[in-house]
């Protein structure tokens, strides 16, 4: 057996800096599989679950190390509470790990990092634990919302807000989709190769693909080690892309030799996409470090028809207005339906930072409204399930602006079609639709 002591070192320090100070898991996990690249892919892996496993279920880890412990968790110093949880994450979750191992590299590291006079306390309660078997969580039918909180590891006040919108059970669907383990969806570069070239290529170099039922260019891999090791990639044939964000470019059903603004593009996935079949793209982001990521994206995959411009959505550029035949607003949003794959969005956004991304999204919407052209296209698009970022400031958009709805359904596959779809907008949700949860309306421009 591996001896994974060194990983669960590195993966406590992980979580310090994300669960008790302000950095983000996909950030720090990417910081720190890249600097690690030289370890045997079993260690990455092992990294990898434990971290992002002990991140999404937390919330649940801690209610159940509440019911052993005679101090509550909270209470507890940051160091030896985010080592219970990266244990009981273990010990509840990751069957092939014997639970004598987890306690016993407890305890170790526990006296490592300097706490040998609570290694008694880590060992018993870890013990304990082991001995409990099933959890048992709050009775559904009492309280539902207390029992999802525990089950999904969700705040409160935000499954509140899920069950205002959403039924129980589409929520619940939602929730437990956010907890399994995030495919890897590809698009390929049709101005380098076709789809079933690429897949081709892909299974050459071990790679298993699958098909994705909405788009023929769209495939879900895996078995590989790292993508920069690929050589189809780093041969710019294909970008890491959820479905969902390529639908966007889908429905903005882009033509030749248009003209096309996307306002906040980084890293570049939609811009990519679209300059395949337009014009000219102008990918355009709030900072250089975001455009940069846009260009070595622009660089890797061999695209000659995008600009790229450091700029601030907010502000106005009168050099374009009333040029771009179609404009992509995929704008900052509270990303509830991306909580598979950034899983500490859950905790960190508060009530009232949802509050103010509704109000920057109108903000951006009454700006960047202005470069399309009379008779031109403006799509909005978030990552999010949130009604009142949605639908509702598609509604408010509509209501004060020389803008109609047009259907979707001229641009979507026959699956995706809907009464929604023909009124102008499509809400994806995880766990219901193979794709990340999103949402896409599209508005013509009066003339």
């Amino acid at each position: 057996m591996t001896n994974h002591d060194n990983e669960r070192e590195i993966v406590l320090d992980m979580l310090i800096e994300v669960i008790e100070g302000e950095e983000f898991s996909h950030r720090v996990l990417g910081r720190v599989l890249k600097h690690n690249q030289d370890r045997p892919k079993q260690e990455r892996a092992f990294i990898s679950r434990l971290f992002t496993g002990t991140v999404k279920r937390y919330l649940t880890l801690d209610y159940v190390i509440d019911q052993f412990s005679s101090l509550p968790i909270r209470k507890m110093k940051p160091l030896i509470r985010n080592l219970l949880r990266l244990s009981v994450y273990q010990l509840l979750y990751m069957d092939s790990i014997p639970a004598s191992a987890v306690c016993n590299e407890a305890v170790k590291l526990a006296k490592k990092r300097g706490f040998s006079q609570l290694s008694g306390f880590v060992n018993a309660n870890l013990r304990n634990i082991a001995r409990m078997g099933d959890i048992k969580y709050p009775d559904k039918a009492r309280d539902i919302k207390e029992y999802l909180s525990v089950r999904y590891s969700t705040p409160l006040w935000l499954l509140g807000m899920l069950l205002d919108q959403y039924d129980p059970v589409q929520v619940e669907t939602i929730l437990e989709a956010s907890l399994r383990e995030k495919e890897i969806t590809i698009r390929c570069n049709r101005m380098k190769t076709t789809p079933d070239e690429l897949k081709e290529k892909l299974i050459a170099e071990g790679v298993t693909v699958t098909g994705h039922p909405y788009l023929k260019e769209a495939f879900v891999i895996k078995d590989f080690d790292y993508l920069e090791g690929l050589d189809t990639f780093n041969e710019g044939l294909f970008a890491v892309q959820d479905v969902s964000s390529m639908l966007v470019g889908e429905v903005s059903g882009v033509k030749k030799d248009d003209y096309v603004v996307d306002v906040c593009a980084a890293p570049g996935g939609k811009a990519l996409q679209i300059a395949e079949k337009a014009g000219k793209v102008s990918a355009r982001d709030l900072t250089e470090y975001k455009t940069k990521l846009i260009e070595e994206n622009i660089l890797r995959m061999g695209v000659q028809n995008i600009e790229t411009k450091v700029w601030d959505a907010t502000i106005i550029d009168s050099d374009i207005i009333n040029k771009a035949d179609v404009v992509i607003a995929d704008l900052p949003c509270s990303g509830l339906g991306v909580i598979g794959k950034k899983y500490d969005i859950k905790y960190k956004l508060t009530q009232n930072q949802q509050k103010e991304l509704v109000t920057l999204q109108r903000e951006i919407l009454n700006v960047v409204s202005r470069y399309v052209k009379p008779g031109g296209i403006l799509i909005y698009s978030t990552c999010t399930l949130n009604r009142d970022e949605n639908i509702g400031n598609m509604e408010w958009f509509l209501a004060n602006h020389d803008f109609t709805s047009e259907s979707l359904n001229n641009y979507l596959p026959g699956l995706l079609h809907s009464d929604t779809t023909g009124a102008g907008y499509l809400q994806l949700l995880q766990g219901i639709h193979p794709t990340d949860g999103f949402f896409i309306c599209r508005m013509r421009k009066g003339k």
